[in-house]
């Protein structure tokens, strides 16, 4: 894999907040290495290290659109659902930002024929058939719907598991990293300081709880993947 250069500024990621942790007392000990001091009973992120590891994600992700792979973002609690989303749509990424649903990957035939009963239901309301029903019915099928929209929209054309899942906050997404983990789907994460950096292929040592944190992290691997999609497009 080819090492590239991604302007992963230090000053950049100290604006965002990158680097503020949580509490001394929550905190997980293997994250020992990625912290480099406390100030007022918070933990300070090794910026150095997040950087590093940032810029893996990157030639990792690089290299995965480069080649046609599809990406899944995972981030539901609400300080990361719109940058999710923003990322998502700009990368062409698949993306889950509401709620995880247990068995989402690995019962992918359940979730397959959701997707099916979605499209359906799309159709069928796209054509006015819907509207031509008995109101009750309508009514139901239109609520059914919009759930469906609400926990599937972001991968209703993911047509099967995707190669790589990028997940924003580990503790809130820790059914989606076990069910990557249980089907071998290398997973990149935001590790804040109370996170296990085990878990992930990659874990990025970052504030996850800060939204200019998420965005700014989002933000240098959507261009990864981007200019990974360009070379795809160009060398086929």
């Amino acid at each position: 894999m080819t090492r590239r250069y991604w302007n992963i500024n230090l000053e950049e990621m100290m604006e965002a907040g990158v680097h503020f942790g949580h509490g001394t007392r929550k905190w997980n000990p293997k994250m020992a290495p990625y912290i480099s001091a406390k100030r007022k009973g918070i933990h300070i992120t090794n910026l150095t290290r997040t950087a590093r590891f940032l810029s893996e994600a990157c030639d990792l992700v690089f290299d995965a659109a480069s080649r046609g792979k599809q990406f899944l973002i995972v981030g539901t609690k609400n300080k990361a659902a719109d940058s999710v989303e923003w990322a998502a749509i700009r990368a062409r990424c698949h993306y889950v930002n509401k709620k995880w649903l247990g068995g989402m990957l690995t019962n992918w035939s359940t979730t397959e024929t959701r997707l099916h009963k979605f499209r359906d239901l799309r159709m069928e309301q796209k054509t006015g058939r819907l509207n031509r029903l008995p109101k009750r019915d309508a009514a139901m099928f239109k609520r059914q719907l919009s759930r469906l929209q609400t926990y599937l929209g972001g991968i209703k054309y993911m047509t099967g598991v995707p190669d790589i899942v990028i997940i924003v906050d580990q503790h809130e997404e820790y059914t989606a990293l076990r069910e990557c983990i249980t089907l071998g789907i290398p997973t990149i994460c935001l590790t804040d300081t109370n996170c296990d950096p085990d878990l992930a292929d990659i874990s990025i040592p970052a504030n996850d709880d800060a939204i200019s944190s998420i965005r700014l992290i989002l933000n240098k691997l959507v261009f990864a993947i981007c200019e990974g999609r360009s070379s795809y497009i160009r060398n086929p």
